[in-house]
């Protein structure tokens, strides 16, 4: 058990059987009543943001998150196969328990699959990923004072915006928290 108190963004506590991982935290003292502590936490289930408010010192169980290192292996239809870094055992997961970071794997890439009471979850990316362009339309010559963008189809299916001077067979450096370009890698 923590204290409301204690809660820091990144913390994973469980609110009515469900983890949650705190995003933001303000202790909040109005002109007149008693303190408040306001947090913002996302489902770890769903991903869904949630705006929770606490009384200070109240009690709150901590989430038993078991995170496992794996590697990416290959996609199967909806079915993403992983082997266990440390056993060598190899299991898959639906790409619904996977959620949006699914987009962003590449067959090699190392991760973190959190689990909760024996369920996949969700998965901890690096923040950036490099993957090669396999398909864009060319840029057309003298269309760049504007520093436009083109839509690009990246190796693991994703698609992004990227500025007109990438061509296919570029290798680019892609924020997996945003889905958004960097750099050309």
């Amino acid at each position: 058990m923590i204290s409301s108190n204690e809660l820091r963004p990144g913390m994973k506590v469980e609110l009515d059987g469900v983890p949650y991982v705190v995003t933001e935290y303000q202790h909040h003292k109005p002109g007149k009543g008693g303190a408040i502590v306001r947090t913002k936490v996302k489902n770890l289930r769903t991903g869904a943001l949630v705006d929770r408010n606490f009384r200070p010192g109240e009690k709150l169980p901590l989430a038993r998150i078991d995170e496992k290192n794996v590697q990416f292996l290959y996609r199967q239809g909806a079915e993403f196969h992983f082997m266990d870094l440390k056993t060598y055992e190899q299991f898959f997961l639906k790409e619904d328990a996977l959620g949006a970071a699914s987009r962003f794997l590449k067959e090699g890439l190392e991760v973190s699959l959190l689990f909760h009471q024996g369920e996949a979850i969700g998965m901890d990316l690096p923040t950036f990923v490099v993957l090669e362009v396999v398909a864009t339309d060319p840029g057309v010559k003298g269309d760049t004072a504007s520093g436009g963008s083109k839509p690009a189809t990246l190796e693991s299916g994703t698609v992004v915006q990227v500025p007109l001077f990438i061509e296919v067979g570029t290798r680019v450096r892609v924020d997996t928290r945003t889905g958004g370009y960097i750099e050309r890698a």
